[in-house]
C-alpha cells in the first residue's frame, strides 16, 4: 500500500474530473482502503411554495439521474484512481441537505473487546436498536463522531500538521 496524501488525492481529483459536472470542489476523504469523492450538484427550481418533501424528492431524482448518465465516466476515473493510489474509489452526491452515496465499502475491522463493552452490544442487539454486534458497533462509531466532531476534528487538523512537518524532514 503507497502513502498517499489527501492533497494529492485532491489535486489529481480536480484536473480529472469533468468541468460541468459540479461547480464547487468536491469533498473527498482517503483512508487506508477508500477514496470517497462527494459532489455538489446544482439545486432543483421549484416554486418557493414547494414544500421540503418536494424538495428532497427533486433532490433524490437529480441525483439518480446524474449517477445513471456519469456511470461509465466515473467507472473510467475510478480505474484510473484505483491504479494510481491503490484504494478503491467510491462516488457520491449531494443538493443541499440531501446526499446519496453509491459504490462505498463496508470493510471489516478486527477489534478485541472485554465484557463490559460486549454486553452494551448485546444490549443495544438484544434491544433491536442494532442487528448484530457489527451493527451496534457501527452505530456506536457513529454516534461518537456526531457528538465529538469538533474534538474529532482538531484531532485531524493537529495530523495534517504532522504531515506536513514529516515531509519537510529536518532543517
Amino acid at each position: 500500500m503507497i502513502t498517499v496524501e489527501p492533497t494529492q488525492v485532491n489535486a489529481w481529483f480536480a484536473g480529472r474530473l469533468p468541468a460541468g459536472w459540479t461547480k464547487v470542489a468536491p469533498e473527498i476523504t482517503v483512508d487506508r482502503e477508500e477514496i470517497t469523492v462527494l459532489l455538489t450538484l446544482e439545486s432543483v427550481e421549484l416554486g418557493s411554495d414547494a414544500s421540503d418533501a418536494e424538495r428532497s424528492e427533486a433532490a433524490a431524482g437529480r441525483i439518480a439521474g446524474w449517477r445513471d448518465e456519469t456511470r461509465e465516466d466515473r467507472m473510467s476515473i475510478a480505474r484510473e484512481a484505483e491504479a494510481r493510489f491503490e484504494r478503491k474509489v467510491s462516488w457520491g452526491a449531494q443538493i443541499g441537505d440531501h446526499n446519496a452515496l453509491f459504490t462505498h465499502l463496508a470493510v471489516p475491522v478486527m477489534t478485541r473487546l472485554r465484557q463490559p463493552q460486549r454486553l452494551v452490544l448485546d444490549t443495544l442487539v438484544e434491544s433491536g436498536v442494532a442487528r448484530s454486534r457489527a451493527d451496534a458497533l457501527s452505530w456506536c462509531v457513529r454516534l461518537v463522531g456526531r457528538h465529538s466532531e469538533e474534538w474529532l476534528t482538531e484531532l485531524q487538523s493537529a495530523m495534517e500538521c504532522v504531515r506536513a512537518v514529516r515531509q519537510q524532514g529536518p532543517a
